[in-house]
């Protein structure tokens, strides 16, 4: 690594994604100084082999420089103050603490890019500090649908938001008094749900499964409030197996990993649904863990019940996915068909492309 003198990074041109870098000379003439609050943390700062700033570099497509007690920035303008606005954050958390670290400088850099939120009104608020927000157009929608529904499917690439989303929902609705409960429901062993082969007690076997429902619920919540809210049965995170024969009346209804049900499973399921309840079904019909001649009930539901009266379909695309920017890039690539395929005509099959943002018509 070729570095200025006074120590730094040299100003390499940055490129993000699966893109090609970019020529440095195409890059416009924007300049911002950010001085150091603190020259003597530079290295925290800056991070090993000045990894940090790279960091903020390759993930804002800006050129940084580092000399004494100023980082230049420059590129596109707003590239360039989201960089400046990165650096300053980080100064801020050092005053604070000893060092930073890759996870710490990756969400600061997320929080810079992410885009405004315009519409408060969509803001979520739940049990903790802030509100959830929706943070793109589609996530916005879908917000709205689950509040206006009393049954809403939702299909997705990994990363949309399916799943936080809609715990945000039944926990606002909860918070509000606008339900008694909230239940969790996700298969609990794909292609099967064989928990008689699993190790340990009911709860044992089925964590691993329901773990990323436990952890939306601990950003929207003290983990006292959860802990409370279970042993009271307020919230519930049950493996999809154990719904048969309950009905749901005054709750939110939230069935996760949908695509991995079969049409079977999935009638059950949709039959708990009791007075005064919503019920949302998320899942993503290209990541499907089924038997290979095992049709998928979320695919089949959709087929069904597009047209019904209260019923809304909707796929959340990869503009929508709201983690690391690469995942749009690998979500992307890996929806390619092969380019054989690609010289073929596709295939006509509604049932299993129902079209983005779609609200369905009474019968």
């Amino acid at each position: 690594m070729v570095k200025l003198p006074g120590s730094g990074i040299a100003p390499l041109t940055a490129h993000f994604g699966c893109q090609q870098p970019t020529n440095a000379d195409s890059l416009p003439g924007m300049e911002l100084s950010v001085t150091l609050l603190e020259p003597q943390k530079r290295a925290e700062l800056f991070g090993p082999s000045d990894r940090y700033l790279r960091q903020i570099r390759d993930a804002l497509a800006v050129r940084v420089q580092a000399r004494n007690a100023l980082v230049r920035v420059s590129g596109e303008p707003g590239d360039v103050a989201k960089a400046a606005a990165v650096i300053e954050r980080l100064q801020q958390l050092l005053q604070r603490r000893e060092s930073l670290d890759d996870q710490t400088v990756e969400a600061v850099i997320a929080e810079a890019d992410r885009p405004p939120v315009t519409h408060d009104a969509d803001a979520i608020p739940v049990f903790a500090p802030d509100p959830v927000l929706p943070k793109t157009d589609g996530q916005r929608q879908y917000l709205r649908a689950i509040l206006e529904k009393d049954l809403v499917l939702c299909l997705g690439p990994a990363g949309t938001g399916k799943t936080y989303l809609a715990v945000a929902v039944a926990v606002h609705l909860l918070k509000t008094a606008r339900t008694k409960r909230i239940v969790l429901v996700r298969p609990a062993v794909e292609a099967g749900e064989r928990l008689g082969f699993l190790p340990g007690d009911l709860q044992q076997k089925v964590n691993p499964y329901l773990r990323p429902l436990f952890d939306a619920m601990h950003d929207m919540m003290t983990f006292d409030q959860l802990k409370r809210f279970m042993v009271n049965d307020v919230i519930e995170v049950i493996p999809l197996a154990y719904m048969r024969g309950r009905t749901l009346s005054s709750a939110v209804v939230i069935l996760d990993e949908a695509q991995n049900t079969t049409p079977g499973q999935m009638l059950m399921f949709l039959t708990r649904l009791g007075h005064h309840s919503k019920m949302v079904v998320t899942g993503d019909d290209s990541q499907v863990d089924l038997e290979p001649d095992q049709p998928s009930g979320l695919i089949d539901a959709v087929g069904r019940l597009r047209g019904c009266r209260d019923v809304r379909i909707l796929r959340l695309k990869e503009i929508d996915i709201v983690r690391h920017r690469l995942v749009q890039d690998i979500v992307a690539r890996y929806a390619v068909r092969p380019a054989r395929a690609a010289q073929e005509p596709p295939a006509s099959d509604n049932s299993r492309e129902p079209e983005a943002t779609e609200e369905t018509q009474p019968e």
